[in-house]
């Protein structure tokens, strides 16, 4: 499950020791920092930063409001007031994840067949209910909980995958959906077990490849995709303006190619981020934890939103690569995660 699938109203960042090594890195040993555009993250930052509620937060957040607006500011006012730690061992994994465009309509029709859900009432939080497999075999169904069809349940799950997206509907409105709950069940790759099975390997497995497969093997294909249990439920978002990306966890829009999702048991979610991906496609960048996501676990792990649509898609969906992650945090935090001695 890509990073949207967790909207919490947030919250205080974490205040306890990080469960893993970490070292006091400078901003001159980040390959690429000088050359970043520290502006364009430091408006992301401000984007979520009234969220965090934290002491040590809280004065840095009202002198980010008044941090200039020229590339020098920006770039002082991070170095000024944070210090870069590294946290666990790299290599990092790096993903990529999206928000779809996709065609769908407000009833069902012979094209579009395939539902999403809103949230059952009587779902509860944390609590385990109907699998993947129930829900696609009809558990749900006749209840009205239907929001929108889609014409493929390959794009349903992975429109679940990635927890919010926009379905454009044949009078050429446009509906936004966001997560709204799941239904207790952990995730489970299917790629993972596309590899298990020996169909595939590592090296050949992408988003692209398990639509491919899925839709080339029939209702085996289909049968596959319940191989992972958790299932995401959406809400409409009538009120987010076509110009926003989608509501990430900390309940802000997220920035293409400077948001990304993390595992908050490491990584306080409104931190920014200094993401040194390698592969193909290199990316040196300070970006903001502003996400997370039930396959996104461990302190070097990070999930780049690409943006929307098939291009942002295409671009996402391909990226598994190693790498760096290092968290900047505030001052006095970043001394205290240090070892005694």
């Amino acid at each position: 499950m890509r990073a949207l699938a967790c909207a919490c109203a947030v919250v205080a960042v974490m205040t306890a020791a990080l469960p893993a090594p970490a070292q006091m890195l400078d901003f001159e040993s980040l390959d690429g920092w000088a050359e970043d555009d520290h502006l364009a993250a430091l408006t992301t930052f401000r984007e979520t930063c009234g969220k965090l509620t934290d002491a040590d937060w809280q004065p840095i957040c009202r002198l980010a409001a008044d941090a200039g607006t020229t590339q020098a500011e920006a770039r002082a006012f991070f170095e000024l007031l944070f210090r870069p730690v590294l946290i666990g061992n790299p290599p990092a994994l790096f993903t990529g994840y999206y928000e779809p465009e996709l065609a769908g309509s407000p009833v069902r029709t012979p094209r579009f067949a395939w539902p999403i859900y809103r949230r059952p009432p009587e779902l509860q939080d944390g609590q385990v209910y109907y699998d993947r497999a129930a829900i696609e075999s009809g558990a749900l169904r006749g209840r009205g909980l239907e929001i929108a069809w889609l014409e493929d349940p390959v794009e349903v799950y992975f429109l679940q995958v990635q927890g919010s997206g926009r379905i454009r509907m044949p009078d050429g409105s446009v509906m936004r959906v966001g997560y709204a709950g799941r239904n207790g069940h952990a995730y489970r790759s299917v790629g993972q077990e596309m590899i298990r099975r020996g169909s595939h390997t590592p090296d050949q497995v992408s988003a692209q490849e398990i639509r491919a497969y899925v839709r080339r093997n029939g209702s085996a294909g289909l049968d596959l995709l319940n191989v992972n249990p958790s299932y995401i439920f959406f809400r409409k978002l009538s009120d987010l303006p076509a110009d926003r990306g989608p509501i990430g966890a900390m309940g802000a829009s997220i920035t293409t190619l400077r948001s990304v999702a993390i595992d908050p048991a490491f990584t306080p979610l409104g931190a920014p981020v200094w993401i040194d991906k390698a592969g193909a496609d290199p990316i040196r960048a300070l970006m903001v934890a502003q996400d997370t996501g039930g396959a996104i676990k461990g302190p070097q792990r990070a999930d780049i939103f690409f943006g929307t649509g098939p291009a942002a898609g295409e671009a996402a969906g391909t990226v598994k690569d190693p790498g760096q992650m290092v968290i900047l945090l505030p001052i006095d935090r970043a001394y205290a995660l240090l070892p005694e001695g």
